[in-house]
């Protein structure tokens, strides 16, 4: 009888460890709300990292989306998205450089942000537009655009 237990101890010490989880990836769906025109493109970045918002050149890893713009709704199908806390920036390029136009410093194109984070003097911080994505289907936000001019 001992020697059962001492094989069967020596059988799970010499088992693989199990692999580590992967976090769960959810489909994730953001419609943007509220555009002004059918002209142009949606610009949209889904960001994990604090120090790459609003401005999702700065992350390799950022999901980032251009869907034209064929009405006053747009949907934005990021696929799959790992669960953890992400934040959203969009832009309604209307003319459809690619980038946001100002004038004297104040955005002339839409702009929308996760959570419908507060716009102050500047963008929302990543924690005011933050939000947990777990993986839980389906995952839908909506955005309402806005315009300053």
């Amino acid at each position: 009888m001992r020697h059962r237990s001492r094989y069967l101890a020596a059988l799970i010490a010499l088992a693989p460890a199990p692999l580590a989880a992967e976090p769960a990836a959810a489909d994730f769906v953001v419609t943007v709300t509220n555009l002004r025109s059918a002209r142009g493109q949606i610009l949209a970045c889904l960001v994990a990292n604090p120090k790459a918002f609003p401005d999702c050149s700065r992350d390799a890893a950022a999901h980032k989306l251009v869907v034209p713009v064929a009405g006053t709704s747009v949907r934005l199908d990021f696929g799959h998205v790992p669960a953890g806390t992400w934040a959203i920036a969009v832009i309604h390029d209307e003319n459809g450089n690619g980038r946001m136009d100002k004038a004297l410093m104040m955005p002339k194109e839409g702009f929308g942000f996760s959570r419908d984070a507060p716009v102050r003097f500047g963008p929302p911080s990543f924690s005011q537009a933050a939000f947990p994505l777990g993986a839980e289907p389906p995952a839908h936000m909506a955005i309402r655009m806005r315009y300053m001019f």
